[in-house]
């Protein structure tokens, strides 16, 4: 399949710019994938979708503030400084993106805070905005914690138009985040309160936990319109046996499985053994899920609405079938259902 055949004409009004009141009350659209059959329901209403011994397998990693905002040296220009992933603890060196990045080169000296009390040297040019840099912090890891916690800001994608606020920090995050390493939110999983995955747990669904720091990556943009000639940035995961045998038991006595994400689909789906069962497993992985495409792993899905030509809604196309998930995104608009991350969700089984 080509790139524009994910084309569609998208209201900007539709991207959702603050979450909803309460969690589990975003709308939910689920899409029966036998019939075609398209229903119109409240988050919470997942409840009547699953039974006892159903898997849900949830993406517990947890988003860190990764934009920082500093001072150039000498010219005091200001500079956004994204941070990526850490690439040696010890030494403090950080894989960022910088912007305006034909201002930032090597050698240079980034000062944050207020009182300038956090600095970084340009130590390497990665790619046109990326760069390595060293944080100059003589502290312990701790209180390197504290002051990155301190300076940097929730990353809200660049379609939210707005200053993240107090409320982002706990919105912006899954009620289940363990492990930070994200920049972006696994945002099908914002639609779960603590209530909600109690009210399920009692019904007897299972939850699997599987680690996948979302980079940036999910957010670049295609350039190629052959899909297969894509490469995705690779991504950190991590898988472990108590997930594996939670899967594997019910994909044995053919239950649902439901994967909360598409990061949790990439995750599940690079660690998959010759018999089609998921193995335990910690790399990185740049699986890019684009049709046709056999599912090993899930059997259902919740995913939030995603925007035009994005590896997200390729995802989706590969899962549903790309005629079923067109139409419902023709009728999401339509009805004005909310898009991108904080906006609502879809269930496809």
């Amino acid at each position: 399949m080509k790139l524009s055949q994910f084309k569609f004409d998208l209201p900007l009004n539709l991207i959702a710019q603050h979450p909803t009141k309460t969690r589990d009350e975003s709308r939910l659209m689920v899409v029966h994938r036998n019939t075609g059959k398209i229903e119109h329901k409240v988050f919470k209403d997942i409840l009547g979708y699953f039974n006892d011994k159903d898997v849900m397998i949830v993406n517990n990693t947890k988003v860190f503030p990764a934009r920082l905002y500093g001072r150039k040296e000498k010219t005091g220009a200001k500079i956004e400084v994204f941070l990526l992933r850490e690439l040696n603890k010890q030494n403090r060196l950080w894989d960022v993106i910088v912007d305006p990045a034909r201002k930032i080169r090597v050698g240079n000296k980034l000062y944050f805070g207020d009182d300038e009390s956090l600095v970084a040297e340009v130590i390497d040019n990665t790619t046109s905005r990326g760069r390595t840099i060293r944080f100059l912090f003589e502290g312990n890891d701790d209180e390197f914690k504290q002051i990155l916690d301190l300076l940097g800001e929730t990353p809200l994608p660049k379609y939210i138009k707005r200053k993240p606020e107090d409320e982002d920090k706990e919105r912006y995050q899954t009620v289940y985040a363990k492990y930070e390493g994200a920049v972006a939110a696994p945002t099908a999983g914002l639609h779960f309160s603590r209530e909600l995955i109690k009210r399920l747990e009692i019904k007897g669904v299972k939850f699997a936990e599987v680690t996948l720091h979302t980079g940036l990556g999910t957010f670049r943009p295609i350039e190629v319109e052959d899909l297969s000639k894509h490469k995705m940035d690779a991504e950190y995961f991590h898988i472990e046996d108590h997930a594996v045998k939670t899967v594997n038991k019910a994909k044995e006595e053919n239950r649902r499985i439901c994967a909360i994400g598409t990061t949790s689909v990439r995750a599940v789906e690079s660690s998959v053994t010759a018999q089609n069962l998921l193995k335990a497993a910690e790399g990185w992985t740049n699986t890019f899920i684009h049709p046709p495409y056999e599912f090993a792993i899930p059997n259902a899905l919740v995913t939030n609405f995603h925007l035009p030509k994005t590896s997200l809604l390729i995802m989706t196309c590969a899962f549903a079938g790309y005629d079923l998930i067109m139409e419902a995104y023709q009728q999401a608009i339509k009805e004005k259902y909310r898009f991108f991350s904080y906006g609502d969700a879809m269930l496809i089984v």
